[in-house]
């Protein structure tokens, strides 16, 4: 063989020199990667807890039941914010009760102002720790710039509320309001063709009015009237106020605003909303005298919860085993096929509850539902694996969360028990279709479309085409028969005739203390609630709690860490300009959600839209 030429060992030498330098290169950064893990996983856990301390509830973001799927680039790239921030409702109730028994932790104090949003539904589950916590003779305070009407409820269960002498309280009451597009739509010469069964299923009425519908109107209003009283009830039997103080101090803000010159803090302080109005500063030196210590930038000494109860929580390495009850979290729209978390797919929560039932002690199972509903198709193939847990001999219990309705209730509708919070949103049970046209809208640009076909019906689901007559009647027929098949499933599960489910059917929305009254509900109670109920069916005297989720594998849970991590460390700094744009873009990014959960094969769906919408 020939040896190689002096050119040829010049390159072969670069070459390898190349091939040595990715290779160090890749050593070192899977050494970083590596050391980063381990900081994530053990990093920081080990840190000196205070002798003295107050657990601050720094809440940021959204409270949800179950975290979205962190995306790669987001969490190694994106710069963190209290937008895209989630917290685990169940880490806000773990640490509340984690400190409630640790003799370190003396009081408690919530900081609010990053909170995006909580709802009324988490808000009374948090509220039920809150009062535990207190019943210990721990003092809880709640401080804030100014506390919004989300922030305000979960503030009201603090024994004192600071506000900023430049603050205030702000509340308005609960709404549901729409686009409506009917007008928009002949003037784009689109035809929208819907199909629902059940006369109040609101979906369609965007589609078809220009305003809301009296019926609608109606079965809006009542939810929303229960829900709003709740609110008041709570802040007012929290603050020791008179009952309709709440509804006053709305419903006359600008006249009470102007008696007090225009200086909001001093309104809430007067009407008892709040009980000190300090600045940081002051607020700092309260809060120090309160918990006794401060550390050493002279701060009131905390431990943040999310830090506190990684650290307080036994490690998620080590298996529960014995009997238990297993907790499984459905949280977003139902679609067909495997989701990632923080929605629904039809597939992986089937296998999920199908692996769990399977799985040595586990006894019973909770599912906890939030979800306005989706796929008609994917909330049966979920039910139906409810259906064959149930015939194994494991009690199904569900725990609604703040909304459950439709699809949500669908695949709750034959479980042994269903509890739901005074909060939640339920019902909705009705079935609908909607598919657009554009052939007037082509025909007006100048485009036109023709053809041929083998039969009848090849081409028609072409959206530049007419909608052929025999594809509308197969559709409506489908729609109803689904409708139908969802009220009977209620009905069985539920133990009422049919015709008593139609009286509570056709798509009406109903509040958790109206759906208890006709029948679609065991009780109301929170998630802790029905895992007793769960323990009870299964007899359960002595037994653990398993929370189960979808399996990660190492990227994913390390993407998770690392996005929890960054969270914790509060490293953000929140653009008025970027809070500003989320939320003027927030109907659109909305509507672009829904329209892309649209994923029935049969374009069949079990969906609250307004559910969705709902800013309690």
């Amino acid at each position: 063989m020939a040896k190689p030429s002096r050119l040829g060992r010049f390159f072969s030498a670069i070459w390898n020199g190349i091939t040595r330098i990715r290779l160090a290169l890749s050593n070192i950064l899977f050494l970083l990667v590596m050391a980063l893990l381990l900081m994530l996983f053990v990093g920081g856990e080990r840190e000196a807890h205070p002798e003295k301390a107050a657990l601050l509830l720094n809440l940021a973001g959204t409270v949800v039941d179950e975290k979205s799927q962190v995306e790669p680039l987001q969490a190694l790239l994106g710069e963190p914010s209290p937008e895209n921030h989630e917290v685990l409702l169940r880490d806000v109730i773990d640490a509340i009760e984690f400190a409630r028994d640790d003799p370190a932790v003396n009081s408690l104090v919530m900081e609010l102002d990053e909170l995006g949003y909580v709802g009324i539904s988490k808000t009374q589950e948090i509220g039920t720790a809150l009062e535990s916590f207190k019943a210990t003779g721990k003092p809880v305070v709640a401080v804030g710039d100014f506390f919004t009407q989300d922030q305000f409820l979960l503030a009201s269960f603090a024994d004192d509320i600071i506000v900023n002498p430049l603050g205030g309280v702000g509340l308005e009451g609960f709404s549901s309001y729409r686009n409506y597009f009917r007008e928009t739509l002949e003037k784009l010469s689109v035809s929208m063709h819907v199909f629902h069964a059940g006369e109040f299923k609101s979906i369609a009425e965007p589609f078809l009015r220009d305003d809301m519908s009296p019926g609608e109107r109606l079965i809006t209003g009542r939810w929303l009237e229960v829900l709003w009283g709740q609110y008041a009830a709570t802040v007012e039997a929290q603050r020791e106020l008179p009952p309709g103080t709440v509804n006053t101090y709305v419903n006359n803000f600008a006249r009470l605003l102007a008696e007090q010159g225009g200086d909001t803090a001093a309104l809430a302080l007067k009407e008892g909303l709040v009980d000190k109005v300090l600045d940081r500063a002051q607020a700092n030196d309260y809060l120090v005298d309160l918990v006794g210590a401060s550390n050493d930038d002279g701060l009131y000494e905390a431990v943040l919860f999310e830090p506190y109860v990684r650290r307080m929580r036994p490690s998620q390495f080590i298996p529960v085993e014995g009997d238990r009850v297993a907790v499984i979290t459905a949280e977003g729209n139902i679609v067909p096929g495997d989701q990632p978390p923080g929605t629904i797919g039809g597939d992986s929560l089937a296998d999920l509850i199908s692996t769990t039932a399977e799985t040595d002690g586990v006894r019973a199972i909770v599912l906890r539902v939030n979800s306005g509903g989706g796929s008609v198709f994917a909330s049966e193939v979920i039910r139906q694996e409810l259906l064959r847990t149930r015939a194994m001999g494991i009690p199904v219990v569900i725990s609604m969360g703040a909304v459950a309705a439709s699809g949500g209730y669908y695949i709750a509708a034959q479980a042994d028990e269903i509890w739901a919070t005074p909060g939640t949103i339920t019902g909705s049970i009705g079935v609908f279709a909607a598919i657009p046209t554009f052939e007037q809208l082509l025909e007006r640009a100048g485009v036109h479309t023709d053809g041929v076909g083998t039969t009848e019906l090849a081409g028609s689901l072409r959206l530049d085409r007419p909608m052929n007559p025999q594809v509308a009647e197969a559709i409506r027929s489908g729609v109803d028969f689904s409708y139908k098949n969802f009220v009977q499933l209620v009905a069985e599960g539920r133990h009422l005739s049919p015709a008593q489910v139609e009286q509570v059917a056709e798509g009406r929305v109903w509040s958790a203390p109206d759906a208890l009254e006709h029948g679609l509900l065991d009780g109301l109670g929170s998630l802790s609630d029905a895992i007793h109920a769960a323990a009870v069916r299964a007899g359960l005297k002595a037994y653990e709690v398993e929370y189960v989720g979808l399996p990660l594998s190492p990227r994913d849970m390390f993407l998770q860490q690392l996005a929890d991590r960054v969270g914790s460390l509060r490293i953000w700094a929140p653009s008025a300009l970027s809070a500003s744009l989320t939320t003027l873009l927030a109907p659109v990014a909305d509507a672009a959600r829904e329209l892309a959960s649209l994923k029935d094969p049969r374009n069949i769906y079990v969906r609250c839209i307004p559910c969705g919408a709902i800013r309690q």
